[in-house]
């Protein structure tokens, strides 16, 4: 496009030109307002501009001009110097407005036509991959090519007599009088410059825009997944039902010239769109109660997006003066040109509603895992002895998998599943695993840092401190219990084998392997933190399980259905339906966990990545196993012992990886932005030197405690 200069480009407007090649040369008439050189200073249109200041009262300020403007302003200058040239693109713009569809760019324009979140993510991709065609009649295909995003924001500084100047170019030989609108209440049209409308009949097209729009807004209203979870009180007005002929009327009343009517059904149709709003926004309230689905977060936001999109078409045809909504419109639908590029903007508002739910589901289930006095502190060290005592059994079965000698897949998948098995036992027989409940407890964290943007007191500070120091100790029970009785009894385990089969369980020759994979001078603390990231993944794998199996209402169906309460009894069913409503999250975790950690790196060695996973408790357990087939003699061997030192960076990176993921994303999920950072460090940096042990062992004085414990 730089090859072209403003002379070659006018001497290329052909008014008998094709539909493609009109619009190719409007694709270059923009990227000529965007890149070429400005204009000389002594041309028209370079002197800077004033720009209103942004307090009232106080004096313009002059600021650059941007370049578009500078060259927009040289082009009209141009034109209006050149008759032949003013004509050769009035006609252009004549066959272009006759060819073209506008209603399309007004009530489609930033719309998705399935109303699925899925449809509008694949939608998108292919938008950004796949190349468009200028030959089209559809104004909202070719506004993609004219327009860019950055344009916006010079399109907003176009003053009036500029806009007139624009539209006596884009509208020649318009027709006076077409649907002329009424006389806005409190304006004073002969105050503000007069802009010729167009020979295509734009107001006539944003009104068939507004009947796309409102029966759009109609259907949704009605769809099944909006209406039954809309508030009863907001829809006994039926604003749904009303909308499509309030818009009927508002059309013939500006058919009809009566200024009065339509202004009174314009009054009438923003109410009646106001109330629809309201009541889509009522389905949060039900969605945080029953469950959150993406997609009907996304129909409401289709819907709301609609609503606004009426007002704005109705500012632009009840103003008797246009030019300012207009721009303002077009600058509107440059920046929805923007956002439909963008995928993670998209993806971060229709999932935040979800990982809300999510974060709080687990934070739910995080309580349980934060011990607040002593007797919770042993009660959590004896269930993450029982766990240890499980994993035991899980490390020699893992070896067991290994020695059959399957392929990379299966070894990875039977692994998997003895993990998962596992962990499910340990749940059912309700022990811990301690790498679990970073992942849990982080959102039951970030419940307490809700307050967002207020000067936090000390108070609230120190409870918060507290509340880490809970964490913290929770955390070193959890790994001292999994590892206390982990350990020995893998030891047991192969001194008894030894004594009665006359060799261990996993012999000597396992023991190179044991030490070269777990040692820290390896790549231990790489898969630690990747194993972190499963840990975290398995959170949110529980708590998208329980929020679907809430949204589908499995607990009401379970205990109610027909067929499985003759199967089941009624008292058998209710007590399934309550039991599957309260372990779904664990099941979903365990199970989820387990898995991951057999498959995924199985799955990326298959694409070429030499990834695998370190978790505390599994690797102890293999240590133990090689220290218990090679001899103690083994205990003298400095390998041995950066194999100890690998395991202690193992439980720091588990924990510490899985935390962090599982706290930023509920501080996402709620909105909080935490502005006491330093304030919350330096209150850690004095418990820390004045109560190390809190960090450890529950002092005997609690502050939090009774706060705490009230919370539970």
């Amino acid at each position: 496009m730089a090859a072209w200069d403003l002379t070659a480009l006018l001497n290329a407007a052909d008014p008998k030109a094709g539909l493609a090649e009109r619009h190719i040369w409007l694709v270059r008439l923009m990227e000529w307002l965007r890149h070429a050189p400005p204009p000389r200073a002594a041309e028209p249109g370079a002197a800077p501009v004033t720009t209103p200041a942004a307090t009232p009262g106080e004096a313009g300020t002059t600021a650059p001009t941007p370049r578009p403007l500078v060259k927009l302003r040289h082009l009209l200058a141009v034109l209006e110097a050149n008759p032949a040239h003013r004509e050769r693109v009035q006609g252009l713009m004549r066959a272009f407005w006759r060819d073209i569809d506008g209603a399309a760019l007004f009530a489609d324009f930033g719309f998705s036509s399935r109303l699925a979140l899925r449809s509008e993510v694949a939608s998108r991709i292919r938008q950004r991959l796949l190349p468009r065609s200028p030959e089209t009649a559809d104004l909202a295909e070719l506004f993609h090519l004219v327009f860019d995003p950055r344009d916006a924001d010079w399109i907003d500084q176009l003053d009036e007599p500029l806009l007139a100047r624009i539209a006596a170019l884009l509208a020649p030989g318009a027709r006076e009088g077409a649907a002329a609108p009424p006389a806005a209440a409190g304006r004073n049209s002969a105050a503000r410059p007069a802009v010729p409308a167009p020979a295509w009949d734009w107001r006539g097209v944003m009104l068939d825009a507004v009947t796309i729009l409102v029966s759009a807004i109609h259907a949704a209203g009605f769809a099944p997944p909006l209406r039954k979870r809309m508030s009863p009180a907001l829809l006994a007005d039926e604003p749904f039902r009303q909308l499509p002929h309030a818009a009927d009327e508002l059309r013939l009343a500006l058919q009809r010239g009566d200024s009065a009517q339509a202004l009174a059904q314009a009054r009438y149709l923003r109410a009646l769109l106001d109330a629809c709003r309201r009541a889509s926004a009522s389905i949060t309230e039900h969605l945080e109660e029953h469950g959150v689905s993406v997609d009907i977060v996304f129909e409401m936001d289709q819907l709301r997006a609609r609503c606004e999109r009426v007002e704005l078409l109705l500012q632009c045809v009840l103003a008797p003066a246009p030019a300012a909504e207009l721009r303002h419109l077009v600058a509107e639908l440059v920046r929805v040109e923007g956002h439909l590029l963008g995928l993670r903007d998209l993806l971060a508002r229709h999932y935040s509603l979800l990982a809300r739910q999510v974060a709080e589901r687990s934070a739910e289930t995080g309580e349980r895992y934060i011990t607040r006095d002593r007797d919770e502190y042993r009660d959590m060290l004896r269930r993450a002895a029982g766990g240890g005592a499980v994993i035991a059994g899980t490390t020699f079965v893992k070896f067991a998998i290994a020695a059959v000698g399957l392929s990379a897949f299966w070894t990875g998948f039977w692994s998997g599943a003895n993990y998962a098995a596992s962990f499910v036992l340990i749940m059912l027989l309700h022990w811990t695993v301690a790498t679990k409940q970073p992942a849990m407890t982080a959102p039951a964290m970030a419940a307490r840092l809700q307050v967002a943007g207020s000067q936090r007191s000390d108070a609230e500070i120190e409870a918060f401190v507290d509340r880490v120091a809970a964490l913290i100790r929770s955390q070193v029970a959890g790994i001292a219990g999994n590892l206390a009785l982990c350990a020995p009894l893998v030891l047991a385990a192969q001194a008894i084998a030894t004594w009665a089969f006359g060799q261990p369980l996993v012999g000597a020759e396992q023991a190179p392997y044991v030490l070269d994979s777990l040692t820290l001078l390896g790549p231990t603390a790489l898969f630690a933190a990747f194993t972190g990231v499963l840990l975290f993944a398995s959170s949110l794998a529980a708590g998208w399980a329980e929020n679907w199996f809430v949204f589908h209402r499995l607990d009401s169906a379970i205990a109610h259905n027909p067929r499985i309460v003759e199967r089941l009894g009624a008292a058998r069913a209710a007590r399934w339906a309550t039991w599957w409503r309260r372990n779904v999250s664990g099941l979903a975790a365990n199970v989820s966990l387990g898995m991951m950690l057999g498959l995924v790196p199985a799955l990326l060695a298959f694409v070429g990545l030499p990834v695998d996973v370190r978790h505390v408790t599994l690797s102890t357990g293999q240590l133990a196993a090689g220290l218990g087939g090679e001899g103690f003699a083994l205990l003298q061997a400095p390998a041995f012992w950066w194999c100890v030192a690998g395991i202690a960076v193992t439980a720091v990176l588990n924990v510490t990886v899985s935390f962090w993921l599982a706290f930023k994303v509920a501080l996402r999920s709620r909105g909080v932005r935490v502005r006491d950072r330093s304030r919350i460090g330096r209150a850690l940096r004095r418990r820390l030197r004045r109560r190390p042990l809190s960090f450890l062992w529950p002092p005997r004085d609690l502050p939090g405690a009774a706060a705490d414990g009230g919370a539970r």
